[in-house]
Protein backbone atom coordinates (compact mmCIF):
# COMPACT_ATOMS: atom_id res chain seq x y z
CA UNK A 1 0.00 0.00 0.00
CA UNK A 2 1.03 3.65 -0.98
CA UNK A 3 1.41 5.84 2.28
CA UNK A 4 0.45 8.98 0.95
CA UNK A 5 1.14 10.75 4.39
CA UNK A 6 4.74 9.39 4.23
CA UNK A 7 6.22 12.18 1.88
CA UNK A 8 8.70 14.66 3.12
CA UNK A 9 7.25 18.17 3.38
CA UNK A 10 11.06 19.61 2.67
CA UNK A 11 10.82 18.63 -1.09
CA UNK A 12 6.89 19.14 -1.25
CA UNK A 13 8.28 22.50 -0.83
CA UNK A 14 11.28 22.71 -2.82
CA UNK A 15 9.27 21.49 -6.08
CA UNK A 16 6.45 23.97 -5.58
CA UNK A 17 9.01 26.63 -5.32
CA UNK A 18 10.49 25.20 -8.45
CA UNK A 19 7.35 25.29 -10.35
CA UNK A 20 5.98 28.59 -9.27
CA UNK A 21 9.02 29.85 -11.05
CA UNK A 22 7.08 28.46 -14.08
CA UNK A 23 3.98 30.19 -14.19
CA UNK A 24 3.15 33.28 -16.28
CA UNK A 25 -0.03 35.13 -17.73
CA UNK A 26 0.47 33.24 -21.01
CA UNK A 27 0.69 29.90 -19.49
CA UNK A 28 -2.56 30.43 -17.18
CA UNK A 29 -4.38 31.56 -20.05
CA UNK A 30 -3.12 28.35 -22.10
CA UNK A 31 -4.44 26.36 -19.32
CA UNK A 32 -7.62 28.27 -19.65
CA UNK A 33 -8.39 27.74 -22.71
CA UNK A 34 -7.09 24.44 -23.07
CA UNK A 35 -9.89 22.93 -20.14
CA UNK A 36 -12.59 25.22 -21.89
CA UNK A 37 -11.69 23.35 -25.52
CA UNK A 38 -11.76 19.88 -24.04
CA UNK A 39 -14.39 20.11 -21.82
CA UNK A 40 -16.85 21.64 -23.83
CA UNK A 41 -16.50 18.21 -26.14
CA UNK A 42 -19.18 16.86 -23.65
CA UNK A 43 -21.62 19.50 -23.85
CA UNK A 44 -21.75 20.10 -27.73
CA UNK A 45 -24.77 17.38 -27.84
CA UNK A 46 -27.08 19.45 -25.42
CA UNK A 47 -28.47 21.15 -27.45
CA UNK A 48 -28.32 19.10 -30.49
CA UNK A 49 -30.74 16.33 -28.97
CA UNK A 50 -33.62 16.91 -30.75
CA UNK A 51 -31.90 16.91 -33.88
CA UNK A 52 -30.29 13.92 -33.09
CA UNK A 53 -33.48 11.73 -31.93
CA UNK A 54 -34.95 12.68 -35.28
CA UNK A 55 -32.04 12.27 -37.66
CA UNK A 56 -31.42 8.61 -35.90
CA UNK A 57 -35.10 8.00 -34.88
CA UNK A 58 -34.37 7.88 -31.13
CA UNK A 59 -36.59 7.86 -28.14
CA UNK A 60 -36.92 10.71 -26.14
CA UNK A 61 -35.78 8.91 -22.96
CA UNK A 62 -32.70 7.36 -24.65
CA UNK A 63 -31.86 10.71 -26.70
CA UNK A 64 -31.18 12.22 -23.34
CA UNK A 65 -29.18 9.36 -22.73
CA UNK A 66 -26.36 10.52 -24.87
CA UNK A 67 -25.82 12.87 -22.24
CA UNK A 68 -25.21 10.57 -19.33
CA UNK A 69 -22.94 8.29 -21.23
CA UNK A 70 -20.45 11.30 -22.04
CA UNK A 71 -20.98 12.19 -18.45
CA UNK A 72 -20.24 8.52 -17.44
CA UNK A 73 -16.89 8.52 -19.50
CA UNK A 74 -16.19 11.53 -17.59
CA UNK A 75 -16.69 9.85 -14.34
CA UNK A 76 -14.40 6.77 -15.42
CA UNK A 77 -11.92 8.87 -16.88
CA UNK A 78 -11.60 11.14 -13.35
CA UNK A 79 -11.12 7.77 -11.56
CA UNK A 80 -8.87 6.21 -13.86
CA UNK A 81 -6.84 8.74 -15.80
CA UNK A 82 -6.73 12.02 -14.08
CA UNK A 83 -4.40 9.87 -11.28
CA UNK A 84 -1.80 9.10 -14.14
CA UNK A 85 -1.06 12.84 -13.40
CA UNK A 86 0.68 12.00 -10.24
CA UNK A 87 2.96 8.93 -12.18
CA UNK A 88 3.36 9.89 -15.72
CA UNK A 89 5.09 13.49 -18.01
CA UNK A 90 1.37 15.52 -17.90
CA UNK A 91 2.72 17.91 -20.99
CA UNK A 92 2.65 14.20 -23.22
CA UNK A 93 -0.20 12.76 -21.18
CA UNK A 94 -2.30 16.06 -22.23
CA UNK A 95 -1.33 16.07 -25.62
CA UNK A 96 -2.21 12.08 -26.47
CA UNK A 97 -5.88 12.49 -24.23
CA UNK A 98 -6.73 15.37 -26.46
CA UNK A 99 -5.94 13.46 -29.49
CA UNK A 100 -7.99 10.74 -28.42
CA UNK A 101 -10.46 13.11 -28.11
CA UNK A 102 -10.06 14.02 -31.93
CA UNK A 103 -10.87 10.55 -32.52
CA UNK A 104 -14.13 9.79 -30.48
CA UNK A 105 -15.69 12.97 -31.89
CA UNK A 106 -15.17 11.96 -35.42
CA UNK A 107 -16.07 8.65 -34.78
CA UNK A 108 -19.81 10.81 -32.99
CA UNK A 109 -19.83 12.58 -36.49
CA UNK A 110 -19.88 9.33 -38.66
CA UNK A 111 -22.27 7.46 -35.94
CA UNK A 112 -24.71 5.72 -38.13
CA UNK A 113 -26.26 4.25 -35.35
CA UNK A 114 -27.72 5.45 -32.04
CA UNK A 115 -25.71 2.41 -30.06
CA UNK A 116 -22.06 3.57 -31.77
CA UNK A 117 -22.64 7.24 -30.93
CA UNK A 118 -23.27 6.16 -27.15
CA UNK A 119 -20.16 4.25 -27.59
CA UNK A 120 -18.18 7.27 -28.67
CA UNK A 121 -19.47 9.44 -26.36
CA UNK A 122 -18.51 7.13 -23.63
CA UNK A 123 -15.12 7.66 -24.75
CA UNK A 124 -15.02 10.68 -25.77
CA UNK A 125 -16.14 11.72 -21.68
CA UNK A 126 -13.46 9.60 -20.90
CA UNK A 127 -10.66 11.23 -22.83
CA UNK A 128 -12.22 14.86 -21.99
CA UNK A 129 -10.92 14.70 -18.33
CA UNK A 130 -7.67 17.01 -19.56
CA UNK A 131 -9.26 19.64 -18.80
CA UNK A 132 -8.62 18.09 -15.18
CA UNK A 133 -5.32 17.35 -15.61
CA UNK A 134 -4.95 21.07 -16.60
CA UNK A 135 -6.60 22.53 -13.67
CA UNK A 136 -4.06 20.17 -11.41
CA UNK A 137 -1.07 20.98 -13.62
CA UNK A 138 -2.33 24.51 -12.53
CA UNK A 139 -2.60 24.38 -9.17
CA UNK A 140 0.85 22.43 -8.80
CA UNK A 141 2.65 25.10 -10.74
CA UNK A 142 1.01 28.10 -8.89
CA UNK A 143 2.39 29.94 -5.69
CA UNK A 144 0.17 28.54 -2.56
CA UNK A 145 -1.13 32.58 -2.51
CA UNK A 146 -2.14 32.32 -5.64
CA UNK A 147 -3.09 28.93 -6.04
CA UNK A 148 -7.17 29.87 -5.24
CA UNK A 149 -6.86 32.69 -7.82
CA UNK A 150 -4.89 30.91 -10.85
CA UNK A 151 -7.41 27.67 -10.05
CA UNK A 152 -10.25 30.38 -10.04
CA UNK A 153 -8.84 31.77 -13.82
CA UNK A 154 -8.45 28.33 -15.23
CA UNK A 155 -11.82 27.08 -13.94
CA UNK A 156 -12.97 30.23 -15.56
CA UNK A 157 -11.80 29.06 -19.26
CA UNK A 158 -12.90 25.78 -18.25
CA UNK A 159 -16.94 27.15 -17.79
CA UNK A 160 -16.71 29.30 -21.01
CA UNK A 161 -15.68 26.43 -22.87
CA UNK A 162 -19.26 24.47 -21.19
CA UNK A 163 -21.28 27.94 -22.20
CA UNK A 164 -19.81 28.44 -25.62
CA UNK A 165 -19.99 24.91 -26.70
CA UNK A 166 -23.33 24.66 -26.30
CA UNK A 167 -24.29 28.17 -28.33
CA UNK A 168 -22.02 27.47 -31.15
CA UNK A 169 -23.18 23.80 -31.61
CA UNK A 170 -26.83 25.01 -31.82
CA UNK A 171 -25.77 27.66 -34.88
CA UNK A 172 -23.39 24.99 -36.41
CA UNK A 173 -25.97 22.81 -36.19
CA UNK A 174 -28.60 25.17 -37.65
CA UNK A 175 -26.46 25.97 -40.78
CA UNK A 176 -24.57 22.44 -41.51
CA UNK A 177 -26.66 20.04 -39.31
CA UNK A 178 -25.49 18.33 -35.72
CA UNK A 179 -22.97 16.43 -37.36
CA UNK A 180 -20.68 18.95 -38.59
CA UNK A 181 -20.57 20.19 -35.04
CA UNK A 182 -18.76 16.77 -34.10
CA UNK A 183 -16.42 16.91 -37.22
CA UNK A 184 -15.20 20.60 -36.54
CA UNK A 185 -14.53 19.85 -32.86
CA UNK A 186 -12.63 16.89 -34.00
CA UNK A 187 -10.36 19.08 -36.25
CA UNK A 188 -10.40 21.79 -33.56
CA UNK A 189 -8.66 19.11 -30.89
CA UNK A 190 -6.02 18.13 -33.12
CA UNK A 191 -5.12 22.27 -33.50
CA UNK A 192 -4.73 22.31 -29.69
CA UNK A 193 -2.61 19.08 -29.12
CA UNK A 194 -0.53 20.57 -31.16
CA UNK A 195 -0.62 24.03 -28.92
CA UNK A 196 -0.34 22.24 -26.07
CA UNK A 197 2.72 19.92 -26.94
CA UNK A 198 4.65 23.63 -27.32
CA UNK A 199 2.86 25.83 -24.94
CA UNK A 200 3.11 23.53 -22.02
CA UNK A 201 6.03 23.00 -19.74
CA UNK A 202 7.18 19.39 -18.93
CA UNK A 203 6.64 18.19 -15.55
CA UNK A 204 6.96 14.57 -13.87
CA UNK A 205 5.89 13.91 -10.10
CA UNK A 206 8.37 11.60 -8.92
CA UNK A 207 6.11 9.40 -6.72
CA UNK A 208 7.86 6.50 -7.51
CA UNK A 209 4.64 3.88 -7.38
CA UNK A 210 2.65 1.24 -10.01
CA UNK A 211 -0.49 2.57 -11.10
CA UNK A 212 -2.60 -0.54 -9.26
CA UNK A 213 -0.29 1.30 -5.62
CA UNK A 214 -1.35 4.26 -7.12
CA UNK A 215 -5.19 3.71 -7.40
CA UNK A 216 -5.23 1.90 -4.13
CA UNK A 217 -4.32 5.63 -2.91
CA UNK A 218 -7.42 7.25 -4.01
CA UNK A 219 -9.28 5.16 -1.66
CA UNK A 220 -6.49 5.80 1.13
CA UNK A 221 -7.11 9.27 0.42
CA UNK A 222 -10.69 8.92 0.55
CA UNK A 223 -10.42 7.67 3.86
CA UNK A 224 -7.97 9.75 5.68
CA UNK A 225 -9.29 13.00 4.49
CA UNK A 226 -13.00 14.08 5.61
CA UNK A 227 -12.65 17.49 4.16
CA UNK A 228 -11.93 15.45 0.72
CA UNK A 229 -15.01 13.22 1.61
CA UNK A 230 -17.21 16.20 2.65
CA UNK A 231 -16.14 18.73 -0.58
CA UNK A 232 -16.68 15.66 -2.60
CA UNK A 233 -20.40 15.07 -1.66
CA UNK A 234 -21.16 19.11 -2.35
CA UNK A 235 -19.48 18.69 -5.75
CA UNK A 236 -21.90 15.66 -6.16
CA UNK A 237 -24.84 17.08 -5.26
CA UNK A 238 -24.35 20.37 -7.01
CA UNK A 239 -23.63 18.85 -10.50
CA UNK A 240 -26.08 16.76 -10.15
CA UNK A 241 -28.56 19.69 -9.62
CA UNK A 242 -26.56 21.17 -12.50
CA UNK A 243 -27.20 18.21 -14.83
CA UNK A 244 -30.97 17.75 -13.82
CA UNK A 245 -31.42 21.14 -15.80
CA UNK A 246 -29.42 20.87 -18.82
CA UNK A 247 -30.62 17.14 -19.48
CA UNK A 248 -34.04 17.88 -20.89
CA UNK A 249 -33.89 21.34 -21.35
CA UNK A 250 -33.11 21.13 -25.00
CA UNK A 251 -36.40 19.00 -25.46
CA UNK A 252 -38.47 21.14 -23.45
CA UNK A 253 -37.13 24.03 -25.45
CA UNK A 254 -37.99 22.12 -28.71
CA UNK A 255 -41.78 22.10 -27.85
CA UNK A 256 -44.71 23.87 -27.56
CA UNK A 257 -44.67 26.74 -26.59
CA UNK A 258 -41.59 27.78 -27.30
CA UNK A 259 -40.40 25.05 -30.67
CA UNK A 260 -36.90 26.98 -30.61
CA UNK A 261 -34.64 26.19 -33.08
CA UNK A 262 -31.32 24.55 -32.17
CA UNK A 263 -29.41 27.93 -32.82
CA UNK A 264 -31.94 29.63 -30.88
CA UNK A 265 -31.19 27.05 -27.66
CA UNK A 266 -27.67 27.37 -28.00
CA UNK A 267 -27.90 30.73 -27.08
CA UNK A 268 -29.46 29.41 -23.51
CA UNK A 269 -26.01 28.62 -22.55
CA UNK A 270 -24.74 32.03 -22.26
CA UNK A 271 -27.68 32.42 -19.18
CA UNK A 272 -24.49 30.87 -16.99
CA UNK A 273 -22.15 33.55 -17.77
CA UNK A 274 -22.36 34.61 -14.25
CA UNK A 275 -21.20 31.17 -13.41
CA UNK A 276 -17.89 32.47 -14.87
CA UNK A 277 -17.89 35.57 -12.69
CA UNK A 278 -18.43 33.21 -9.55
CA UNK A 279 -15.29 31.37 -10.31
CA UNK A 280 -13.02 33.82 -10.23
CA UNK A 281 -14.60 35.60 -7.12
CA UNK A 282 -15.00 32.07 -5.24
CA UNK A 283 -11.37 31.64 -5.82
CA UNK A 284 -10.56 34.85 -3.81
CA UNK A 285 -13.12 34.34 -1.04
CA UNK A 286 -11.51 30.81 -0.30
CA UNK A 287 -8.39 32.22 -0.41
CA UNK A 288 -9.44 34.91 2.40
CA UNK A 289 -10.68 31.81 4.40
CA UNK A 290 -14.48 32.24 3.66
CA UNK A 291 -15.03 28.44 2.58
CA UNK A 292 -17.62 27.63 4.84
CA UNK A 293 -19.56 30.32 4.67
CA UNK A 294 -19.81 30.39 0.61
CA UNK A 295 -20.54 26.59 1.06
CA UNK A 296 -23.44 27.50 3.38
CA UNK A 297 -24.88 30.13 1.05
CA UNK A 298 -24.60 28.42 -2.68
CA UNK A 299 -26.04 25.36 -0.94
CA UNK A 300 -29.70 27.47 -0.02
CA UNK A 301 -29.13 29.33 -3.34
CA UNK A 302 -29.03 25.78 -5.62
CA UNK A 303 -32.67 25.33 -4.02
CA UNK A 304 -34.38 29.04 -4.12
CA UNK A 305 -33.01 28.40 -8.38
CA UNK A 306 -34.71 26.17 -8.91
CA UNK A 307 -38.07 28.63 -7.75
CA UNK A 308 -38.05 30.72 -11.26
CA UNK A 309 -37.16 27.43 -13.41
CA UNK A 310 -39.95 25.85 -12.11
CA UNK A 311 -42.13 28.57 -13.93
CA UNK A 312 -39.88 28.62 -16.89
CA UNK A 313 -42.01 25.65 -18.73
CA UNK A 314 -44.00 29.15 -19.77
CA UNK A 315 -41.92 31.82 -18.75
CA UNK A 316 -38.69 32.33 -21.03
CA UNK A 317 -37.60 35.30 -18.60
CA UNK A 318 -38.04 33.07 -15.52
CA UNK A 319 -36.21 30.45 -17.51
CA UNK A 320 -33.07 32.76 -17.88
CA UNK A 321 -32.98 33.86 -14.77
CA UNK A 322 -33.08 30.25 -13.03
CA UNK A 323 -30.35 29.28 -15.40
CA UNK A 324 -28.20 32.22 -14.78
CA UNK A 325 -28.87 31.75 -10.69
CA UNK A 326 -27.89 28.28 -10.75
CA UNK A 327 -24.93 27.99 -12.99
CA UNK A 328 -23.45 30.88 -10.33
CA UNK A 329 -24.40 29.04 -7.04
CA UNK A 330 -23.09 25.76 -8.28
CA UNK A 331 -19.95 27.18 -10.08
CA UNK A 332 -19.15 28.79 -6.98
CA UNK A 333 -19.80 25.91 -4.76
CA UNK A 334 -17.37 23.70 -7.53
CA UNK A 335 -14.45 26.19 -7.01
CA UNK A 336 -14.73 26.90 -3.16
CA UNK A 337 -14.52 22.90 -3.07
CA UNK A 338 -11.44 22.60 -5.75
CA UNK A 339 -9.82 25.10 -3.88
CA UNK A 340 -10.17 23.51 -0.38
CA UNK A 341 -9.49 20.34 -1.59
CA UNK A 342 -6.10 21.12 -3.40
CA UNK A 343 -4.99 22.78 0.70
CA UNK A 344 -4.62 18.91 1.54
CA UNK A 345 -2.01 17.07 0.11
CA UNK A 346 0.50 18.47 -2.70
CA UNK A 347 1.95 15.43 -3.43
CA UNK A 348 -1.61 13.92 -4.27
CA UNK A 349 -3.09 16.49 -6.05
CA UNK A 350 -3.72 14.87 -9.33
CA UNK A 351 -5.59 12.01 -6.98
CA UNK A 352 -7.15 14.12 -5.05
CA UNK A 353 -8.71 15.87 -7.70
CA UNK A 354 -9.61 12.14 -9.35
CA UNK A 355 -11.60 11.43 -6.09
CA UNK A 356 -13.44 14.69 -5.70
CA UNK A 357 -14.20 15.39 -9.37
CA UNK A 358 -15.63 11.77 -10.34
CA UNK A 359 -18.05 11.99 -7.10
CA UNK A 360 -18.92 15.01 -8.78
CA UNK A 361 -19.73 13.86 -12.34
CA UNK A 362 -21.17 10.13 -10.44
CA UNK A 363 -23.71 13.07 -9.05
CA UNK A 364 -23.80 14.55 -12.68
CA UNK A 365 -24.54 10.79 -13.92
CA UNK A 366 -27.49 10.21 -11.46
CA UNK A 367 -28.46 13.94 -11.91
CA UNK A 368 -28.80 13.60 -15.88
CA UNK A 369 -30.20 10.13 -15.83
CA UNK A 370 -33.44 10.93 -12.89
CA UNK A 371 -33.76 14.48 -15.02
CA UNK A 372 -34.65 12.03 -18.22
CA UNK A 373 -36.94 9.45 -16.42
CA UNK A 374 -38.77 12.21 -14.44
CA UNK A 375 -39.45 14.54 -17.81
CA UNK A 376 -40.70 11.03 -19.56
CA UNK A 377 -42.88 10.50 -17.08
CA UNK A 378 -43.67 14.14 -15.40
CA UNK A 379 -42.82 16.83 -17.43
CA UNK A 380 -40.78 19.84 -16.53
CA UNK A 381 -42.45 20.05 -13.34
CA UNK A 382 -41.13 16.60 -11.94
CA UNK A 383 -37.73 17.87 -13.23
CA UNK A 384 -37.58 20.90 -11.08
CA UNK A 385 -39.31 18.60 -8.43
CA UNK A 386 -35.61 16.56 -8.49
CA UNK A 387 -32.96 19.05 -9.07
CA UNK A 388 -34.78 21.19 -5.83
CA UNK A 389 -33.78 17.57 -3.91
CA UNK A 390 -30.36 17.90 -4.21
CA UNK A 391 -30.43 21.34 -3.41
CA UNK A 392 -32.26 20.78 -0.30
CA UNK A 393 -29.45 17.42 0.26
CA UNK A 394 -26.72 20.51 0.22
CA UNK A 395 -28.47 22.33 2.87
CA UNK A 396 -29.32 19.80 5.13
CA UNK A 397 -25.48 18.78 4.60
CA UNK A 398 -24.46 21.77 4.99
CA UNK A 399 -27.09 22.56 8.21
CA UNK A 400 -25.51 19.42 10.12
CA UNK A 401 -21.38 19.64 9.46
CA UNK A 402 -22.38 23.15 11.66
CA UNK A 403 -23.76 20.96 14.27
CA UNK A 404 -20.63 18.61 14.07
CA UNK A 405 -18.39 22.07 14.39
Amino acid sequence: MVDVKKKSSSIENQSGAADASKMSKTLVLLMAAGSGLTVASIYYAQPLLEAIRQSLGMSVASTGLIITASQLGYALGLAFLVPLGDLVERRALAVWMTVGISVCLAGMALAPFSSILFAAALMMGALSVVAQVLVVFAATLARPAERGQVVGTVMSGLLLGILLARTAAGYLAQLEGWRAVFGVASALMIALAVVLHWGLPTHRSNIGVSYPALMKSVLVLLKEEPSLRLRAFYGAIAFGSFSVLWTPLTLMLSRPPYQYSTGTIGIFGLAGIAGVLAASLAGRMADMGWARQMTGIASALIVLSWLPLKLGDHSVSMLLFGILALDLTVQGLHITNQSEIYRLRPDARSRITSAYMASFFAGGVCGSALSSFAYAHSGWQGVCLVGTGFGMLATVLWLLTLRSR
